[in-house]
């Protein structure tokens, strides 16, 4: 019984410390559920985007294009000439996945790790740089994120 009493009076005389270690503790877990959550959707994102482009048949399309013809290539400059369809609907991917990066949903080491090639591809492809560059086209996002991605001729 004195054991109990004297137990009590340290917790009495010690509880202002007590608290302040339980809630540092506290925000301690609550950081670390924090940074498991964000990780989590950032994998999440990086399946959705990793399904999108290599299983959608439009952008396989544009893909093979590219990945098929020269900086130069005709089959390449009738794409952006006539604003294919298929084509914007690639670059707009690119554009959201530019847009995800600035706002922190993906990290330039998620990007180049599942992107880097076809980035590089579209900076390849001087028809489809300029086409992005221009900005009455709309892709501010994905402008910058080219820039970063330069072709290595």
């Amino acid at each position: 019984m004195h054991f109990a009493v004297r137990l009590f009076q340290w917790i009495f005389l010690n509880a202002e410390r007590i608290s302040s270690l339980l809630a540092a503790a506290a925000v301690l877990g609550a950081v670390r559920i924090y940074y498991r959550k964000v990780a989590l959707e950032r994998a999440t994102w990086l399946s959705s985007l990793y399904s999108k482009f290599y299983e959608a048949p439009d952008l396989k399309r544009i893909r093979k294009v590219l990945d098929d013809n020269s900086a130069d290539a005709p089959a390449v400059e009738e794409l952006v000439r006539s604003e294919d369809s298929d084509l914007t609907d690639y670059l707009n991917f690119f554009e959201f996945m530019a847009y995800l990066k600035d706002r922190r949903q993906l990290s330039k080491k998620d990007v180049a790790a599942l992107f880097d090639y076809y980035l590089r591809l579209l900076s390849k492809h001087k028809d489809v740089r300029r086409y992005v560059l221009d900005d009455r086209n709309g892709y501010g996002y994905l402008k910058i994120l080219m820039v970063r991605f330069p072709a290595g001729d």
